[in-house]
């Protein structure tokens, strides 16, 4: 309902508001003519602009707390859509076999331009499943994530650099490396929680960047490598448009193949050991559960993903050096795990995508489009805290002592 104090109060922060901007988007100095311009109509337009926001965010944070009173009373029973959707098999079925369709067809129906950012999505896709795991399941913060993807694409590069081994050959190796690289920061952070074990691991990306960086000999410094070999189909080799619709559904087939192996270490004895670990650690170890040995698996396996997208990203650019794989990498994949939803598989891809491609279709608004990505963080953050589709907390209810006291009354 509105009432008179809401629009006082977005009066009051528009007038504020218009008080603030009023330096710069008023007075303009004309250095040529030696005047000074008094753009008023952008002042109006702040105004303006301000109050309408203001008064939207009121509306929207008066109805997320009468949400939360309902889901206190117990008044609301259905699921969210984003929840109903995987929840309900006469929406779920359909919606599968419709995007299953568009992924097969997408290279035939969109430009190859549109091609190479659907790849570079799906390359995101798998990072953001290898840090859920890391964040999501084990609640262990890492943000030297982008670390183990620079060790998988810089397997590849040097191993077809100098041994001339193709990418077929390279992609478990480089699994293998990411796994080994997590096992070697695992073990120094086993100790750590919050974030002394963020800044460790933020310290071990940066060390791993500048040893790239600095170490001509080994990695060719900034110059970086290239002429990395394209995936090829039992020798056949490729063109440029061929190669890359044979990277897009290689990398269809990943994304598969990283969900299904996520999701069955989710519903393991190891995955309940990590979300035993993220809600509490001393009451993990207290229940016997072996600390040590349940964080290098998560790390360990987080990286492996991490080491196979690496390979992939090397064979996708045919050209890699440090400058692509800074600090800003590990917070855009911490964003794609916490804005899809910590835990939860559909969310992180939802994520994903919508954190890779909606800059790049945002392109038309060049000027603005930070600004526009900004805000959707924002309002995520405030309206979903849990994300797009957050990950549904398991309940057990047992009912053996009701169904025993109806049988023996």
């Amino acid at each position: 309902m509105i009432t008179f104090g809401e629009i006082k109060r977005s009066f009051l922060v528009s007038v504020w508001f218009m008080f603030l901007t009023f330096p710069i988007m008023v007075i303009r100095v004309n250095t040529v003519q030696n005047v000074i311009e008094w753009r008023w109509k952008n002042l109006l337009f702040v105004g303006m602009g301000s109050f309408i926001l203001s008064f939207v965010w009121r509306y929207l944070i008066q109805r997320k707390e009468a949400g939360k009173k309902k889901a206190e009373a117990g008044e609301i029973d259905r699921l969210p859509l984003s929840q109903r959707i995987f929840e309900e098999r006469k929406l779920f079925v359909p919606g599968l076999i419709t995007l299953s369709v568009f992924a097969l067809v997408f290279p035939f129906i969109f430009s190859l331009y549109q091609t190479n950012i659907m790849i570079t999505g799906l390359i995101y896709v798998m990072l953001g499943l290898g840090l859920n795991i890391v964040v999501g399941l084990a609640g262990l913060l890492d943000l030297g994530y982008v670390a183990f993807y620079a060790v998988g694409a810089y397997s590849y590069a040097l191993l077809n650099h100098h041994f001339g081994l193709g990418f077929w050959a390279v992609l478990p190796i480089g699994a293998g490396m990411g796994a080994f690289f997590g096992i070697l920061l695992g073990f120094p952070v086993l100790r750590l929680r919050g974030d002394y074990l963020a800044i460790v691991t933020l310290g071990f990306g940066e060390i791993i960047r500048l040893i790239l960086e600095n170490w001509n000999e080994f990695s060719f410094g900034p110059s970086g490598i290239a002429n990395i070999a394209r995936p090829s189909f039992f020798g056949m080799e490729f063109s440029v448009h061929g190669a890359t619709i044979y990277l897009y559904y290689i990398m269809i087939a990943m994304v598969l193949f990283t969900i299904f192996v996520v999701n069955r270490l989710q519903d393991s004895r190891i995955g309940r050991a990590w979300i035993a670990l993220r809600e509490d650690e001393v009451a993990c170890q207290a229940m016997g559960i072996d600390k040590r040995k349940t964080k290098l698996t998560a790390f360990a396996l987080g990286a492996t993903w991490a080491g196979m997208a690496g390979v992939i990203f090397a064979a996708k650019t045919t050209f890699i050096n440090p400058a692509s794989f800074t600090i800003w990498e590990s917070i855009i994949i911490l964003c794609i795990v916490v804005l899809g939803g910590m835990g939860s598989i559909m969310g992180v891809i939802t994520g994903a995508l919508v954190l890779i491609l909606l800059p790049e279709y945002l392109r038309a608004f060049s000027e603005y489009r930070m600004l526009i990505f900004g805000g959707i963080l924002v309002l995520m953050m405030v309206f979903r805290p849990g994300g797009i589709v957050p990950n549904i907390r398991r309940t057990y209810k047992f009912e053996g002592f009701e169904n025993n006291t109806k049988n023996n009354p």
